[in-house]
């Protein structure tokens, strides 16, 4: 979507059920159109006025999360012999997540380009985003986005059931991006688009390296440590994002910018907090490598 000027043709101006207008993207350029299917084009974002009247689903959602998590290791795995059977499903798993990710990347990211070559970045940060990215097709994308966040838990099944290392970062970052997410998308994140752009385009080469992995044709130039780094720039780019988000919450009147800050507050904790431990994994995974010489008994 794009703010809308004096140019723009009528039939591409629409109104969401929130009652604000806005321009379709996929509408305001032809040549985008023919790639837009009709349910994206002039989507409206309704399921935001259910998702801002029931703000216990994703609480309940990570409560039921770490319970099973406890229980499927403690308990109902703890016995069990991993799960050999595993591996077609966790690839086919990790191929729709793939997928899903680069149609998205695609979708946001073309967005996020127009509205900074055609906004200023203050403009970006302080518009209503339900001008610029939070309806029609974009904003179709985005509350995709935000809802994929709830069958993204089913990674950890695949760690538990095969009895993998579930360390402190895998489980503190689903259970955190799923309650910042839908905190976002209900007071109206200025900078959801990037983060959205950055997560989606970061998930389609992750879980597509999973999906090689699991299907045993990963090729042999291919470094996990690629994945942690581009992961790493994400975190990067999120404290950075919000610190000028911080920045115009400080500046500007708060009429005139839709920076809410307590949002802001709880990305810089997490992105900051998210930083820290990819370094730490980054580090202890490529860098410390352990001594595996047995120790001569001394006499």
């Amino acid at each position: 979507m794009v703010v809308i000027t004096p140019d723009t043709p009528a039939e591409c101006i629409f109104t969401n059920s929130l009652g604000t207008k806005y321009a379709e993207f996929a509408c305001a350029h032809p040549w985008l159109r023919s790639i837009y299917t009709k349910y994206e084009f002039g989507y409206d974002n309704d399921n935001w006025l259910f998702m801002n009247k029931n703000n216990w689903i994703p609480i309940v959602a990570v409560a039921l999360y770490a319970f099973l998590i406890f229980w499927g290791k403690h308990s109902y795995m703890k016995n069990k012999e991993p799960w050999k059977g595993s591996r077609p499903y966790l690839a086919a798993w990790n191929f729709m997540l793939s997928s899903f990710s680069f149609m998205g990347s695609f979708r946001v990211t073309c967005n996020l380009l127009y509205n900074l070559s055609t906004l200023s970045l203050r403009d970006n940060f302080c518009f209503d985003p339900q001008e610029t990215y939070g309806s029609g097709s974009t904003g179709m994308w985005v509350q995709f986005f935000i809802l994929s966040k709830f069958p993204e838990l089913v990674d950890t099944f695949f760690v538990v059931v095969n009895k993998k290392p579930l360390i402190f970062l895998h489980w503190y970052h689903h259970i955190t991006v799923l309650l910042f997410c839908w905190h976002s998308y209900i007071t109206f994140s200025t900078g959801g688009v990037f983060f959205c752009a950055m997560n989606y385009t970061v998930h389609a080469f992750m879980y597509g390296y999973y999906f090689l992995m699991a299907i045993r044709m990963k090729p042999k130039w291919m470094n996990p440590m690629f994945i942690t780094t581009i992961q790493i720039l994400q975190m990067i780019g999120g404290v950075s994002l919000t610190s000028l988000q911080v920045y115009y919450y400080n500046t500007e009147k708060e009429d005139e910018c839709f920076v809410e800050k307590r949002n802001i507050t709880a990305a810089l904790v997490m992105y900051v907090s998210y930083l820290a431990l990819f370094v730490e994994f980054f580090v202890k995974r490529y860098f410390m490598v352990k001594n595996t010489t047995p120790k001569k008994k001394v006499v």
